[in-house]
């Protein structure tokens, strides 16, 4: 966890809101209203609090102000959604309109294709007029309706679209890298000293985005995935010392491999990336395997996209990252496949390994109940967010409370699963599996077969 003293989470407005909200609320939320950013009292820090400041470090609470910045009559909007497709993008949209043209009377409102991309006229996209008719069924579709893309764009380019335009807010949708994009976005309009302020949506399956305790998307990676560990289940047990190999997404966290593998309660072994491993030696991972075919005649084995990149001698693709500035990951799922079956050869071993990748199809899906519910709301809090001139933010979810966190500290810190966590420890308990796969660990009961492992 960061260091609190480090952290500043107070939010920037365009400027003071003077116009009575035409928003009907039963009871409208101030700025001074807040939630704990830790709730855990730790003795030797007194409850996170700064040293400079007399309140504990805390988040502002989203939702309906009672005077807004923005004129709706006058208003002109835009969304975007940037980054990999992700369940629940047509439920925000369709949030974000029907809360803007009926709710707040603003009727002028414009989706922009692809991405950023479609915020720089080189590239030749046209915006879309949404409206209620244009948004009334997209809900239950996956997807996009505006499509996406990766890749940033020229700030200056993308700001000289919104002046031409006269957007004053523009709804960014999309994970860390359209984080990024957005705060740049929001530093070329501070430098030119515009009214126009950017408020983002949290879109991430890998639900690896620091300071909210969610983002939407992530049930319904949940869900699809854990149904894939039960398939891969079935066909390991359909076979004589059968193995399931599935690669679930998560570059850097592992929170939809835990999570899948605890609803599904199939899986023998789970590999993220915040916890090493090895394949060989004496406590490396295809020893274990060995013994646990040797019992139980199948295995199910579950791994982040993200794990196991220091197995791979360097990055044979060239380039160090992709266009969203990720690095560039080497394929965990087929490595891990051709050195089990290498290995169950070499030791004399018939086997059947079937090799499952769902990662596309999850994120095309429609989302669940569950993910649906939260992506509207969130599109809602965005509205109230954007009405009351709040720029340079994103709605979180903190305390079973919808925040306002600004994106200056999101791109600024990271998300991870702990390994010493509770939630580690259950995967641990549920799979089985050794908590420690590398060699520093070893059983010398395990050396023999280990040596062939190398």
């Amino acid at each position: 966890m960061p260091d609190p003293d480090s952290l500043d989470f107070s939010v920037r407005c365009v400027g003071p809101r003077k116009v009575q909200s035409p928003y009907k609320a039963a009871r409208y939320v101030s700025d001074e209203e807040r939630t704990l950013y830790q709730t855990i009292i730790d003795p030797s820090r007194q409850l996170g609090c700064r040293c400079d400041a007399d309140a504990p470090l805390s988040f502002e609470l989203a939702g309906p102000r009672e005077h807004i910045y923005f004129d709706p009559a006058k208003m002109r909007c835009g969304l975007v959604t940037c980054g990999g497709l992700c369940p629940g993008l047509n439920d925000v949209i369709r949030a974000v309109v029907l809360q803007l043209y009926y709710h707040y009377g603003v009727r002028n409102i414009y989706g922009f294709q692809y991405g950023f991309e479609g915020l720089v006229p080189d590239y030749g996209h046209q915006a879309i007029t949404l409206d209620p008719q244009a948004v009334s069924d997209i809900h239950r579709r996956g997807g996009s309706i505006l499509g996406s893309s990766r890749g940033p764009q020229s700030p200056e380019a993308m700001v000289d679209a919104l002046e031409r335009l006269n957007l004053q807010v523009l709804f960014c949708i999309g994970g860390d890298g359209t984080f990024r994009g957005a705060l740049a976005l929001c530093r070329e309009i501070e430098k030119r000293n515009l009214k126009i302020g950017v408020v983002a949506v949290p879109k991430t399956i890998d639900n690896d985005i620091p300071y909210t305790a969610r983002t939407f998307g992530f049930d319904t990676a949940c869900s699809i995935a854990a149904e894939a560990i039960k398939g891969a289940h079935a066909e390991a047990t359909g076979a004589y010392n059968g193995v399931g190999l599935l690669k679930l997404m998560g570059r850097h966290a592992g929170f939809i491999a835990a999570h899948a593998a605890l609803a599904s309660r199939d899986a023998n072994f789970v590999m993220v990336p915040e916890v090493d491993f090895e394949l060989g030696g004496a406590n490396g991972f295809l020893p274990h395997l060995l013994h646990r075919l040797q019992n139980r005649r199948h295995a199910v084995v579950v791994v982040a996209e993200g794990a196991g990149q220091h197995l791979f001698s360097g990055d044979s693709d060239g380039d160090a990252t992709d266009a969203s500035g990720n690095a560039r990951l080497q394929d965990i799922g087929l490595l891990m496949k051709d050195r089990i079956s290498e290995y169950l050869r070499l030791m004399e071993v018939p086997f059947t390994l079937k090799y499952i990748d769902p990662s596309y199809l999850i994120r095309s899906a429609p989302a669940t109940a569950s993910d649906s519910l939260f992506a509207g709301i969130l599109g809602q809090m965005a509205v109230h967010a954007a009405l009351a001139g709040k720029t340079g933010v994103f709605v979180g979810f903190w305390n079973d409370r919808f925040t306002h966190v600004p994106l200056a500290a999101a791109v600024a810190g990271e998300k991870r699963l702990d390994p010493q966590g509770n939630r580690w420890q259950s995967v641990i308990e549920c799979t089985g599996q050794p908590a420690c796969l590398v060699n520093q660990c070893a059983d010398p009961a395990l050396a023999d077969e280990a040596d062939l492992a190398n």
